[in-house]
């Protein structure tokens, strides 16, 4: 079987066209196409139904994708191990919810690498669609998920199908994070209708193109009248929160020094009841590292912290 022809029926697979395919692969078409019935004729099975409408997996091809990716990643791990002057790295890595006290304890984790050895620590920001994603894929091998409890019943089962671990972190509400001079600062007592006329700012991506994913997401954000500002990480939101005293945003709580560090307070609406479980997540059959123990016994001391 041709490893370069499996690489093709994989990208082909995730763009659903040859043409896409071609592009990102940067290989001409007709032999991408040549390649897949190719590697058909030695499978001695249909991977993909053709349409005008584009390339779909048949239950075969869903077959095949699935051990595909996982030997196409053994065979790339063995090549590094053995490129020439090479040394085996290891490696870190971790999708979370947009978190200020995931992120101080990832901070605070990479303090404590130590500088004589070769370590990669990747750390990313993302929705819950794509840390679950990321996880499946072996794209990274820890997660952060984050829903409302009500929902618990829905994601146990997902992860339960999926072959994932799921390790309550904590659970709390969400508060309100606003500049010191915000108007809401100076009120007692916080209800939704004192957001009225303030702009809220989110986070960009919460909506995840999953129909399994789609109705949850809707529910946990719901439309509201007035200004929003959406952006895609953390830093922003500090910066525009701390320089625009009319804004205000939904947060988990966040660790005291980084509100001392923008001039924030947190407050809370007293109409706002819901609560939400942060998760941690790997598949079943991973064995966790020195590396992840390390990250989790930061996670834990800057929980502990800021939920109080």
């Amino acid at each position: 079987m041709n490893i370069i022809h499996m690489r093709y029926a994989l990208v082909v697979a995730e763009t659903k066209s040859i043409n896409k395919a071609s592009e990102r692969l940067y290989v001409g078409a007709p032999a991408l196409s040549r390649g897949i019935k190719e590697l058909e004729a030695d499978l001695g099975v249909l991977l993909f139904v053709r349409s005008a409408k584009g390339m779909f997996l048949t239950p075969d091809g869903e077959l095949f994708v699935k051990y595909a990716e996982k030997a196409l990643k053994q065979i790339d791990d063995i090549e590094n191990i053995f490129k020439e002057g090479s040394t085996m790295k290891e490696r870190f890595s971790i999708s979370v919810p947009r978190a200020s006290y995931v992120a101080t304890a990832f901070a605070r984790f990479s303090k404590r690498i130590s500088q004589n050895k070769e370590i990669e620590l990747f750390y990313n920001e993302t929705n819950d669609y794509r840390v679950v994603n990321n996880i499946l894929k072996d794209e990274y091998r820890l997660g952060i998920l984050r829903y409302s409890n009500q929902y618990a019943s829905y994601y146990n089962d997902m992860m339960k199908e999926k072959g994932i671990i799921g390790e309550l972190i904590t659970e709390f509400k969400y508060v309100l994070v606003i500049s010191e001079d915000s108007p809401l600062s100076k009120k007692e007592v916080i209800k939704y209708d004192d957001l009225k006329g303030l702009t809220e700012i989110a986070h960009a991506d919460p909506y995840v193109p999953s129909l399994s994913f789609s109705e949850v997401k809707k529910d946990e954000l719901p439309e509201r009248e007035g200004n929003r500002i959406f952006v895609y990480e953390r830093g922003s939101q500090f910066e525009l929160l701390s320089s625009n005293p009319n804004t205000y945003m939904w947060v988990s709580p966040i660790p005291k020094e980084l509100l001392e560090r923008y001039n924030l307070t947190e407050r809370v609406c007293i109409d706002n009841n819901r609560v939400y479980e942060d998760i941690l997540i790997y598949k079943k059959e991973y064995k966790l590292t020195h590396l992840d123990n390390m990250f989790i016994e930061e996670l834990v001391k800057a929980k502990r912290e800021v939920f109080r």
